[in-house]
């Protein structure tokens, strides 16, 4: 969003010092109105590509969803992000915090495309992450769960 705004500013200016080049007779602050009308025009028509858009869409194909412990307490679900971002798209992350207190409990889960997710399991389990040795496993479903305590397998 920054970013946006300083790259329509720019133009804006730009555009406001040749149209008061060509239209001499044009004051600048009406050329500098014109330039930014434009430019946003320009921003919303075109659509973006590349990460911004890519940030809002959820991936769609097969997921797992990854249990990461270890998390430093001062974490933020963005930084998390980021971290299993370089693997594959990820749809989600929850870094569970305490009910009572609000603070976090140092591990959390992340839903990322399946091929991400292995690859994410094998280079982040016991990787130092803000001083903090990672662990980085599948999680367990609540189906897995309960085949565990009935001690049948599915």
């Amino acid at each position: 969003m920054q970013k946006s705004f300083l790259i329509v500013l720019v133009i804006a200016i730009l555009g406001a010092i040749a149209l008061s080049q060509f239209a001499t007779t044009l004051p600048a602050y009406i050329a500098f109105v014109a330039g930014v009308i434009i430019t946003t025009l320009i921003f919303k028509l075109v659509p973006d590509s590349g990460k911004a858009q890519a940030d809002d869409e959820q991936y769609v194909g097969p997921t797992m969803t990854l249990y990461v412990g270890n998390l430093p307490y001062r974490v933020h679900e963005g930084e998390v992000k980021v971290l299993f971002g370089e693997f594959g798209p990820v749809n989600s992350v929850r870094l569970v915090r305490d009910r009572k207190t609000g603070r976090r409990k140092g591990f959390g889960f992340v839903e990322m495309s399946e091929a991400g997710a292995q690859k994410a399991m094998v280079k982040l389990n016991d990787f130092n992450f803000q001083e903090r040795t990672l662990k980085v496993r599948e999680a367990k479903t609540q189906d897995s769960e309960a085949a565990d305590r009935t001690g049948t397998d599915e």
